[in-house]
């Protein structure tokens, strides 16, 4: 029965034309972890490692959490798999499990290579020296003792509180009355205690994970009483429920789940991860108590850790730096090839300018930033951040801006995931120094990167703007790829002012003239836009249309794109992440082509391209092809008309569709192929050959 069931549910994933949301992640991740199994050093191999631990963990709280939010509630939800609730729950775990053990074998042929790199990590500490031994004893005694509180779970003793993703011993010890009864307690390791102790040797790095010091001492918690087993495990809860994440969530079931989560303490326990050989018992207890079952329990292989997101202390180690590849240095933007200090107040009068993070650095934008600040004709700075570095520039020059008496505006999106409390610090900062802050927009995040600086000199008002795909962060500019455009152009100047006025007032205006923008018209236009390209097609006209972005999931452009591709559209997809458009399935998409780039850096720019008859439109912007983007979001993409600019935008999409070192290609089933140079073809990385850019190879590049 369970292999009919596993058949069907597999006829019912293949004859959908859409692909799952949460299934196209899984592969997503897949492509992350096939990093540290390609050809790089190992503390690289490691770092890839650990990100795919994180993803998980965000993967879990967010959106199996929001799976579970229609299990618990007895809410019915069709997967775009066409599976209900049950039957995807049961593929999405099973393919998990299948992930994580994937996860397992790698990390056992890393660990093999450990010693060789100058570093161990020694779980069992009888083969420590005498003297590391003591060491560690006396750091247990000193630091970790007085910070465990054992919590005992019997009829005196209500279920302890578990707090999500932290390690936790489940303790059996035996009870002296002679009655054969044991007693179940719990021991969490606090979040501030480091994953890992260590020992330098010299030569050789060891460390010791934290939860191998606490086992090796734990009778000094349990005095006088014979502990019968410990089983190491860690929860994984429910994240915050949000709109942002449900796509296919009724506005009044969103309402009632609000104030039924406001009674929980904690979120709900959706995923189980144990050491290797768990107590069964203990297992039986937390399933009852959590309400899972066997497919929500994650076993670790026997000499393998729980939680890979300990690795990011041992790659970014000092002692081990040397061992990472060099970074290589930033190079000139195409568009400001001058070496030296640039007055950019001027420069902009004269040019637009394109960033192409992380190939270009920040600098032309924070020198824009802090020159305005100091500038007496400045007279005001509007801008929106999603996301901040710890030590801010940005912000830095916007205090000074506002301490130099300018008028200073900042829309603060503080439901960034993740850094709502950095958001919030900065944002308090900024009012104080008298900084006019907006914590939000109403139910829309706020994810639209836009900056304008209104400046008056002896030609009259000069505004510079300055538009991207990546956020304010000095730091993940050098991680992620992002594409950024500086303009003193009227017509950029214009929209963007009107679109401050939407998000601080209540102006609303129907379209802007070099603006797309969400939640207002967004998906609209991008599909007359693609059904222009229909139509060219139909009266033999040259057509195309090539996208780059994270996500391809919302129904409506994907719908769009189909009828495309059916009246001879070529139409080609570069998506990192999740894609549910299937490709190259005939009388459907047979002219679609997707693959996915996953390397060094994260792909984070967003490209639409669209033929025109010869005259391509381009835009990018901070959106991606998903539902929230065009519904829950303030979301803008930008028009490119300078001509240098266009080419290198195009050149762009080009170099990523020659890629074929972190290339992949995706097939009509939803797998993906990694991408290798054929024989007697040069290897081509767009995470080196865009360091290597140079004017002339954007003279005369064409995508179709």
């Amino acid at each position: 029965m369970a292999g009919a069931e596993t058949d069907r549910i597999t006829e019912l994933i293949n004859s959908s034309d859409l692909i799952s949301r949460d299934l196209s992640w899984l592969k997503f991740n897949e492509r992350v972890l096939d990093q540290a199994k390609k050809d790089r050093t190992l503390l690289e191999k490691l770092k890839f490692l650990a990100i795919t631990d994180s993803n998980l963990d965000e993967f879990f709280m967010i959106r199996v959490g929001s799976l579970y939010n229609y299990l618990d509630y007895g809410k019915e939800r069709t997967d775009y798999s066409q599976l209900r609730e049950y039957q995807f729950k049961k593929r999405l775990f099973a393919e998990t499990q299948m992930f994580v053990e994937d996860q397992q074998q790698l990390y056992g042929l890393l660990a093999s290579q450990f010693e060789a790199e100058g570093f161990i990590i020694e779980r069992n500490l009888t083969n420590l020296t005498v003297n590391e031994r003591a060491e560690v004893e006396e750091y247990f005694d000193r630091t970790i003792f007085s910070m465990l509180t054992p919590m005992a779970h019997d009829n005196y003793h209500t279920f302890p509180l578990l707090m999500n993703k932290l390690l936790i011993f489940g303790v059996w010890t035996q009870v002296e009355d002679g009655s054969g009864q044991n007693r179940l307690s719990f021991v969490q390791i606090p979040s501030n205690l480091p994953k890992f102790y260590e020992i330098d040797r010299g030569d050789q790095l060891v460390f010791i994970p934290i939860e191998e010091v606490i086992r090796y001492h734990m009778e000094k918690l349990y005095r006088n009483v014979v502990i019968e087993s410990m089983t190491l495990f860690r929860i994984t809860r429910n994240g915050d429920f949000t709109l942002e994440e449900s796509d296919d969530i009724e506005a009044n079931f969103l309402e009632e789940l609000r104030l039924k989560l406001k009674t929980r303490r904690t979120g709900r326990v959706v995923r189980v991860e144990t050491e290797y050989n768990p107590d069964p018992n203990l297992l039986l207890i937390l399933k009852e108590r959590f309400g899972i079952d066997e497919d929500n329990i994650f076993r670790m292989h026997r000499g393998s850790l729980v939680d890979y997101t300990r690795f990011w202390r041992i790659v970014g180690h000092p002692a081990l730096r040397s061992k990472l590849p060099k970074q290589h240095s930033t190079v000139r933007p195409i568009s400001l090839p001058e070496k030296g200090e640039q007055n950019m107040l001027e420069v902009l009068k004269q040019r637009d300018i394109l960033l192409h993070h992380p190939y270009n650095n920040m600098e032309p934008l924070l020198e824009l930033l802090d020159q305005a600040a100091r500038d007496p004709k400045v007279l005001s700075i509007k801008m929106t951040i999603y996301r901040l570095s710890k030590e801010s520039r940005i912000v830095e020059a916007l205090l000074k801006a506002a301490e130099n008496g300018k008028h200073v505006s900042v829309l603060f999106e503080v439901k960034a995931r993740f850094d709502e409390e950095n958001n919030i610090e900065a944002a308090k900062q900024l009012q104080a120094a008298g900084c006019f802050v907006i914590y939000g927009i109403s139910n829309l995040k706020t994810h639209t990167k836009l900056c304008l600086i209104v400046r008056k000199g002896e030609e009259g008002i000069t505004s510079y703007v300055h538009m991207s795909s990546g956020n304010y962060n000095e730091s993940t500019s050098k991680l992620y790829t992002d594409l950024g455009m500086l303009t003193t152009k009227r017509e950029y100047a214009k929209d963007v002012a009107e679109f401050f006025n939407v998000i601080t007032g209540h102006s609303n205006p129907h379209r802007f003239k070099s603006l797309i923008t969400a939640p207002n018209n967004m998906r609209n236009q991008l599909i007359e836009m693609i059904e222009q390209e229909g139509k060219n097609a139909r009266e033999g006209k040259p057509s195309g249309i090539c996208f780059k972005m994270n996500s391809l999931q919302d129904k409506k452009i994907i719908t769009a794109l189909y009828e495309a591709s059916q009246a001879g559209v070529p139409i080609k997809m570069i998506v990192r992440g999740i894609c549910c458009l299937r490709p190259k399935r005939v009388g459907l998409s047979e002219n679609i082509e997707v693959m996915s780039i996953v390397g060094d850096f994260l792909e984070h720019s967003r490209v639409y391209y669209f033929h025109n008859e010869g005259d391509p439109l381009l835009y990018s912007g901070s959106a991606d092809v998903m539902v929230r983007s065009f519904d829950r979001r303030l979301e803008s993409l930008y028009l490119i008309t300078d001509d240098l600019l266009k080419r290198q935008v195009i050149n762009l999409l080009h170099f990523n569709m020659k890629d074929n070192v972190n290339a992949y290609e995706m097939h009509e089933d939803g797998s993906f192929t990694r991408k290798k140079p054929a024989e007697g073809e040069n290897a081509f990385s767009v995470h080196k050959e865009f360091f290597r850019v140079r004017p002339h190879h954007i003279e005369q590049v064409a995508i179709f």
